[in-house]
């Protein structure tokens, strides 16, 4: 299987074409966005040279199921998923910050709390908790949505100082953003997993706020098994997780988290592989489906072929 590093498709009515860090986005009369979901694969906001066979497949698939299976709290931006590595939806007005939601202190929030802040975003944490922890109850650390760069930590009272969201839609937000990793929490407790935490981000169209982009995915989210958790915790020992964590460790332990005059070590065949295998890890563990490799033998031209058919579909 190769994977798909990047897609230049050209479809009707196509009015704009961006690339992220890990998707190909085409714009269509303004209307619409096909989402291409690609096997890049980033950390530390910097895109690996070497993309991950099935990883955007995993993504959009996970994505899909859970924003089906949310969108009895709010709307969400999905039209329909013409292809595994596909989502089309509509074009929103994404809100300027990204909301991070943490039940347990790890990842980011660890390696600030390890480096002696007691306050991340603008909320307090107590003194004497360990890497992995639970947390008294949920807190959410809002970041910014650098379409450059890093997204940076801000708090609660900077957006609504700075008026980046109001105060009617933060409120709005919030609830949601409590909501849906709530109903994350219980289906992944079904799965014998722990939501860690996660991240969402929302957009308007009008008056109305939409669920955008995609959830739940091991991009966007950490997951513990839950067997075992509090003996680890209690012995010190790491936990077992499946997130993208694992990537960053080891990036970390070969010198490199994004910054400046750091080079990326070789992403040799074997770590592609183990990657790739972690991320259908995942896919199986959370969604309890058996993860199907749709090993087509040219990706990009299924891909397109799909968009292409589902788009004739949309009346625009």
């Amino acid at each position: 299987m190769k994977a798909v590093k990047e897609t230049h498709f050209q479809f009707p009515k196509q009015s704009n074409y961006y690339k992220g860090k890990v998707r190909d986005v085409y714009t269509i009369n303004d209307t619409y966005l096909a989402m291409v979901v690609t096997d890049r694969i980033s950390a530390f906001d910097v895109v690996l040279p070497e993309a991950i066979p099935f990883k955007g497949q995993v993504l959009n698939q996970i994505a899909a199921k859970f924003l089906e299976a949310t969108k009895d709290i709010l709307p969400n931006w999905v039209v329909g998923v013409p292809d595994e590595m596909v989502t089309v939806g509509l074009i929103c007005e994404p809100f300027k910050v990204e909301m991070v939601i943490r039940g347990y202190l790890a990842g980011h929030a660890w390696r600030e709390y390890s480096a002696g802040k007691r306050t991340i975003c603008g909320v307090s944490l107590p003194e004497g908790l360990v890497e992995n922890d639970k947390l008294p109850q949920p807190i959410i650390t809002p970041t910014t949505k650098a379409s450059v760069g890093h997204d940076e930590d801000i708090s609660r009272e900077e957006i609504l100082h700075k008026g980046i969201v109001s105060i009617q839609d933060y409120e709005l937000l919030e609830e949601y953003t409590y909501a849906l990793y709530n109903r994350g929490t219980e289906i992944a407790a079904e799965r014998g997993l722990i939501l860690v935490d996660t991240k969402y981000e929302f957009g308007k169209i009008a008056d109305q706020i939409y669920l955008i982009d995609e959830i739940h995915t091991p991009d966007s989210s950490r997951y513990f098994y839950a067997d075992g958790y509090q003996q680890r915790q209690a012995s010190g020992e790491a936990q077992k997780q499946l997130s993208k964590e694992f990537v960053r460790k080891w990036l970390i332990e070969n010198g490199f988290q994004g910054k400046d005059g750091q080079t990326i070590p070789e992403m040799t065949p074997e770590i592609i592989t183990s990657i790739s295998d972690r991320y259908i890890e995942l896919y199986e563990q959370i969604t309890g489906d058996k993860f199907l490799k749709n090993e087509s033998s040219d990706v990009t031209f299924r891909i397109e072929k799909n968009i292409s058919a589902f788009l004739n579909t949309l009346n625009y």
